[in-house]
Formats: structure tokens, C-alpha cells, sequence
């Protein structure tokens, strides 16, 4: 089981606290984490199933957002934090 954290703005929308998940990857954890929570559906990803620009996705620690993203597998990972970043000026 993957332990999920989300940060303050996206806990709105999300479970309160800690998330226990079973997933194999970036995108099933979040495809699951929106049928349990529907509120959360397109502020994670776009329409197209991608992560949303201002969205980052730690996995063990690591940004994945940049990188593999929803295809990062998740075969040994033991927390993920996903993070939705204010933009502005």
C-alpha cells in the first residue's frame, strides 16, 4: 500500500488526511484517487490524462511530474505527494 498525501489546497477537494492506495502507477493512483473523491477530477489532470502544468508529484521524495509523470510505476513506492502550486504575479 502507497500512502498519499495531498497538500492543503487540494485536501478540499480530497480525502482530509492520509490515503492508504494500491496502485501500479502515477495514473492509476490518480484515476482512483478521482473515482473515490469525484471532486478532485481535472484539478489533478487534463483532459487529456495528463498532470496539470501547476501539479507536482513526488514520489519517495522524487518529482516525477517533469519526467515519466503518470506512466512513473510505483512497483516499490511507499508515499506520494501531490502538490498544486499557486501561479500570479
Amino acid at each position: 500500500m502507497i500512502e498519499v498525501h495531498l497538500d492543503s489546497w487540494l485536501r478540499e477537494f480530497g480525502p482530509r488526511g492520509t490515503e492508504q492506495m494500491d496502485a501500479d502507477s502515477v495514473g492509476n493512483l490518480l484515476e482512483l484517487l478521482e473515482k473515490r473523491y469525484p471532486r478532485l477530477r481535472f484539478k489533478l489532470r487534463d483532459e487529456t490524462g495528463q498532470l496539470r502544468r501547476y501539479v507536482r508529484v513526488f514520489v519517495d521524495g522524487e518529482d516525477v511530474s517533469g519526467t515519466t509523470g503518470v506512466a512513473t510505476v510505483l512497483a516499490r513506492a511507499r508515499t506520494i505527494d501531490i502538490l498544486h502550486s499557486i501561479a500570479g504575479g
